[in-house]
C-alpha cells in the first residue's frame, strides 16, 4: 500500500510541474514558410528557427499587435529543414537538432535538443499584480506585470542577468532587470549597472527574453522549481539556444545578437587613469613619469576634469576648459608622440547650468516631461536633462559632439552614467517613457558612439568604455567595466564571478577598475594582487578615486616593482592575447572562461570561479585574500598544466594546495599548448611582429597538438573581410622518438608574407636530445638542464612550410 501511495504521489508531482495554465486550451495550428503558428483561446503562440539550435517563441494575447522589434537580435530567421509530427495529443515541430512541442490536452509547451529535454514553459504567458521589490520600489512603477513562467529540474545550476555579485549559482535570487550603480559594493551585489534579461543553465541551454522594458528576472526564488520572466510592458518573446557544448552556445548566441567587433591593438595594453586628472599639465607629466620609470603605457584617460574645474556644475559643457586645458589639440599631439592615446569622459546629462543647456533646449535634443518641456530634475552633479538619443536632433547633435572629439585627435570614449544613473519614471523619451528605454539606453548610445567613430575616422577601429548596456552590446564595440567597486579585499573576490558571468552572456570585455575604485584605502599588497589578476583580465586598466593614487608609478616602491612585473608579462603576452580577440570576434568566445566550460559535467565546478581559463591554454588563479601564502587550486582533468614560472607539472582532475609568491598568481599552461610570446616593449605601437619567442609545452601523452595564431596590423577596420590578416599555424607530433613541430602560415588575400624570427623554447625535454633537424640541415639547439628546456633559433619566411625534428633521447 506504501508503495501504491508512493507511485501516486509522483504521478501527482509530475502532473503538477508539467501542467501548463490551467485557463489556456488549444485551438489549432498551421505550419506556413517556416512559422509555425499554435492558437489558443487566450492568444497565439509563433515559432521560428533562426538556426537549427535557435528557436524563438512570441506569445500574442488576444488583441494584441505582434511587435517584430528587436534591440537585442540582428541575424534575420533562417529558414531550415524542419520536421513535424502530430501523434496522439503531440504536436512536434523541429529542427534536426531542437524541437518545441505542444500538448494539446492538459495545454503544455515543451522543448528537447537531441531528444532530451530542455524547459518547459510552467503558467507559460500570464498577468498578474505587480510585486514590488524594496530595493525598486521607486524605480519599477507599476499596478501589474506581464509574465512567462517555466518549470526547472531540481538541481540545475543558473546563470546569468548580468552584472551580479552574488557568487556563480544565481538560483534562488529574484533579480530586478533595472541598471542602476552600486557604488563602494564588495562581495555581494544584487543590483547593477548592467543588467540583461538571459538565464544560462548547468543542463546546457540559454534563455533570452527579447524584451527591453524594465522588470525582473526570478530564478526560483520561492524554491519550487520555477523560472520567471517578470516586465512592465512590451514582447512576450524569447529564444531558445542550445548547442554541443558552452562554446556553441555563446558562438548561437553571438550570432543572433552580434559579434564584438576587433579592438585597436592598443586597447590590450595598459591604461593610465583615475578620477581625475585636473589639467593638460598634470596629464602630460602623468605620462612622462611611465616613461620615466620604463612603465609601459599605451593611453590616458581623461575624467570629468576636462570640461571643468569642479566636479558638480559642469556636466554637460562637452568642451575643453581652455583655463586648464589650453591647448588640447597639441597635448593629444604630444601624446600620441609617446604611443599614447588619449580617451574623454562623457555623460548623457546637461545640466540646466552648463554651457550648453540653453543650446540644448533650443535644439529640442532633450527627453521630455509629462505636458512637453524639458524634463528637469537633481542628481548628484546638480539639476539637470537628459539627451533623448531616440529623437533625430538628440541623436545628431551628441554624435556631432563625437566627432568633433574626433577630429581633435581622441581615439577612445568613454560613456559613464549610462545606467541612465538618474532616470525619473516620468521622463519621456520620443520611443517611450524612461521605463521602457531605460535598460536599452547604454546599448543605444554604444551605438551611437560606434556610428560617429567610424563616420569621424573609418579608417580606425573604435574604443568605447561603458558601464552598462543592454544584450548584444557587444556588437558596437562596448568594453564594460564592473563600476565602482570597493578598494577591499572584497572588492577584489567578487571580480573574477562578474567577468566570468558577462563572458558568458556575450560581453566577453567585462573588466573592474584595478585596485578597486571607491575609498581610500592603501594596501599594497591588495593593489599588487589586484594588477597581477589584471594581468589575465580583458583590459588592463588601474583607476580609482584619487585620493590614493591607481597608477603604478605614483606607488611605493616595492608596489611599483610589483606593477611593472605584472604589466610587462601583459605586454609580452600580446600576441596570445590578441589572438583571444579575434576568437571572440569569430565565435564569440569569452577571453575568461569558467571551468564548467572544461568540464560540463562537473557538478562541482558549477559555483566555482576561484580558478579559471584565460583563452584555452592559461589556467589562473588569483589571489584573492590578504597574507595568503598558500590556495586550493583545482587543475581540470582534461590536461596536466606546467606552472608558467617554474615549468613544475601537475597532474589534472585534482586540488592542490598551491604556495604563493609576491610577485605573481598561480599560473599554469595546458600541455601540448603552443604560447607565442612578443619582446619586452614600452607601448604596443613598439611590437615587432616579426619576433615570436614560441614556447611550446611537450607532453608524452599527447601525440598531436595544433594551435592558430592571428594576427594583423591592429587598427584596420574589417581586416578580415579585406584579406589583410595573416594566421600562424604550428603543429607537433610525435613520431616514435621523433618530435616533428610544423610551421604554416594562412595569409590573407592581401597580406605579404614576411620573414619572422621564431625563437622556439621547447618544455619537457628530460635530457639533450640526440638529433636536431630544420628543414633538411642539422642544427645545435641550447639546452637547459635546470629548466629541461630545449631552444632553438628559427628564421621562418612565412609564404612557405617550415618542419623541425628532433630525434628525443632515451
Amino acid at each position: 500500500m506504501k508503495h501504491i501511495i508512493l507511485y501516486i504521489s509522483i504521478i501527482l508531482f509530475t502532473v503538477s510541474i508539467c501542467a501548463q495554465n490551467p485557463n489556456r486550451t488549444y485551438q489549432s495550428h498551421n505550419e506556413e514558410k517556416g512559422v509555425f503558428t499554435v492558437i489558443t483561446n487566450d492568444g497565439k503562440y509563433v515559432f521560428q528557427f533562426y538556426s537549427p539550435e535557435i528557436l524563438q517563441t512570441s506569445f500574442i494575447p488576444n488583441g494584441e499587435r505582434y511587435k517584430n522589434e528587436s534591440h537585442a537580435v540582428v541575424t534575420p530567421p533562417k529558414t531550415i529543414e524542419t520536421t513535424y509530427k502530430y501523434v496522439g495529443d503531440d504536436i512536434t515541430f523541429g529542427s534536426k537538432a531542437l524541437s518545441v512541442t505542444i500538448t494539446t490536452k492538459p495545454f503544455q509547451i515543451s522543448y528537447s535538443y537531441k531528444d532530451k529535454p530542455v524547459i518547459s514553459e510552467k503558467l507559460g504567458y500570464y498577468k498578474s499584480k505587480h510585486q514590488p521589490m524594496d530595493m525598486v520600489k521607486d524605480n519599477i512603477v507599476a499596478d501589474s506585470t506581464e509574465k512567462i513562467e517555466f518549470n526547472l529540474t531540481k538541481d540545475e545550476v543558473l546563470y546569468g542577468g548580468g552584472s551580479r555579485a552574488l557568487g556563480m549559482n544565481r538560483r534562488g535570487n529574484r533579480l530586478p532587470l533595472f541598471n542602476r550603480a552600486h557604488y563602494g559594493y564588495e562581495t555581494e551585489s544584487k543590483l547593477m549597472n548592467y543588467t540583461m534579461p538571459i538565464v544560462m543553465s548547468s543542463n546546457q541551454y540559454m534563455i533570452h527574453f527579447d524584451n527591453a522594458p524594465i522588470g525582473y528576472l526570478d530564478l526560483d526564488s520561492k524554491k519550487d522549481n520555477t523560472l520567471t520572466y517578470e516586465t512592465i510592458s512590451g514582447r512576450k518573446t524569447y529564444q531558445i539556444i542550445v548547442g554541443d557544448s558552452w562554446y556553441d552556445i555563446m558562438n548561437n548566441y553571438t550570432q543572433l545578437t552580434g559579434r564584438q567587433p576587433m579592438l585597436p591593438r592598443w586597447a590590450l595594453g595598459n591604461f593610465s587613469s583615475r578620477f581625475g586628472y585636473h589639467s593638460q599639465k598634470e596629464t602630460i607629466e602623468t605620462i612622462n613619469k611611465f616613461k620615466d620609470e620604463n612603465i609601459p603605457v599605451d593611453a590616458i584617460i581623461l575624467d570629468l576634469y576636462w570640461f571643468g574645474k569642479d566636479i558638480k556644475g559642469t556636466m554637460g559643457n562637452l568642451e575643453f576648459l581652455k583655463d586648464s586645458f589650453p591647448d588640447p589639440k597639441q597635448m593629444i599631439k604630444d601624446l600620441r608622440a609617446k604611443n599614447v592615446e588619449t580617451i574623454l569622459i562623457t555623460e548623457p546629462f546637461i545640466l540646466t547650468n552648463s554651457k550648453k543647456w540653453n543650446e540644448a533646449v533650443e535644439k529640442n535634443i532633450l527627453a521630455k516631461d509629462s505636458i512637453g518641456n524639458p524634463a528637469k530634475y537633481d542628481f548628484y552633479f546638480g539639476n539637470t536633462g537628459i539627451i533623448d538619443i531616440y529623437k533625430t536632433e538628440g541623436n545628431t547633435w551628441f554624435k556631432d559632439i563625437y566627432k568633433d572629439l574626433s577630429d581633435f585627435g581622441v581615439t577612445g570614449f568613454w560613456g559613464d552614467l549610462g545606467e541612465p544613473e538618474v532616470h525619473p519614471h516620468w521622463v519621456q523619451h520620443a520611443t517611450g517613457s524612461a521605463q521602457q528605454v531605460h535598460n536599452t539606453y547604454g546599448h543605444d548610445w554604444a551605438k551611437l558612439v560606434y556610428e560617429a567613430s567610424l563616420e569621424a575616422k573609418p579608417e580606425l577601429r573604435p574604443f568605447i568604455l561603458m558601464r552598462a548596456g543592454y544584450s548584444g552590446s557587444q556588437r558596437y564595440g562596448m568594453v564594460p567595466w564592473s563600476g565602482d567597486v570597493n578598494r577591499t579585499w572584497g572588492g577584489l573576490q567578487s571580480q573574477p564571478e562578474i567577468a566570468l558571468q558577462m563572458g558568458m552572456q556575450g560581453l566577453a570585455y567585462m573588466h573592474s577598475d584595478l585596485g578597486g575604485f571607491a575609498g581610500a584605502n592603501l594596501d599594497d599588497e591588495l593593489y599588487a594582487r589586484w594588477l597581477q589578476y589584471g594581468v589575465f583580465q580583458p583590459i588592463f586598466r588601474p583607476h580609482a578615486q584619487e585620493d590614493v593614487p591607481s597608477e603604478p608609478v605614483f606607488r611605493s616602491d616595492k608596489a611599483k616593482n610589483f606593477a611593472r612585473f605584472a604589466i610587462e608579462m601583459r605586454y609580452r603576452m600580446l600576441p596570445y592575447n590578441y589572438n583571444l580577440m579575434y576568437e571572440n570576434h569569430q565565435y564569440g568566445k569569452p577571453l575568461m572562461r569558467p571551468l564548467l566550460f572544461e568540464e560540463p559535467d562537473n557538478p562541482k565546478l558549477f559555483n566555482y570561479s576561484e580558478t579559471y581559463l584565460w583563452g584555452n591554454d592559461i589556467l589562473v588563479a588569483p589571489v584573492l585574500e590578504a597574507g595568503k601564502k598558500e590556495q586550493q587550486v583545482y587543475f581540470p582533468k582534461t590536461s596536466d598544466w606546467f606552472n608558467i614560472e617554474t615549468d613544475e607539472m601537475i597532474k589534472g582532475g585534482q586540488t592542490k594546495s598551491i604556495k604563493t609568491h609576491p610577485a605573481y598568481i598561480p599560473t599554469y599552461v595546458r600541455s601540448g599548448a603552443f604560447i607565442p610570446l612578443a619582446k619586452s616593449m614600452q607601448s604596443t605601437k613598439d611590437y615587432d611582429s616579426n619576433f615570436i619567442q614560441l614556447q611550446y609545452y611537450h607532453h608524452g601523452s599527447i601525440e598531436k597538438s595544433e594551435r592558430k595564431f592571428y594576427s594583423d596590423d591592429g587598427k584596420t577596420v574589417d581586416a578580415i573581410e579585406k584579406g589583410q590578416y595573416q594566421i600562424l599555424e604550428f603543429e607537433a607530433e610525435m613520431e616514435g622518438r621523433w618530435l616533428e613541430i610544423d610551421f604554416e602560415a594562412d595569409n590573407g588575400k592581401n597580406h605579404k608574407p614576411k620573414t619572422k624570427t621564431v625563437e622556439l623554447v621547447i618544455h619537457n625535454i628530460r635530457k639533450m636530445p640526440k638529433r636536431i633537424k630544420i628543414d633538411k640541415s642539422k642544427v645545435n639547439g641550447t639546452y637547459n638542464e635546470k629548466y629541461k628546456t630545449l631552444t632553438l633559433n628559427i628564421t621562418w619566411d612565412t609564404a612557405e612550410e617550415k618542419e623541425v625534428r628532433i630525434k628525443l633521447a632515451k
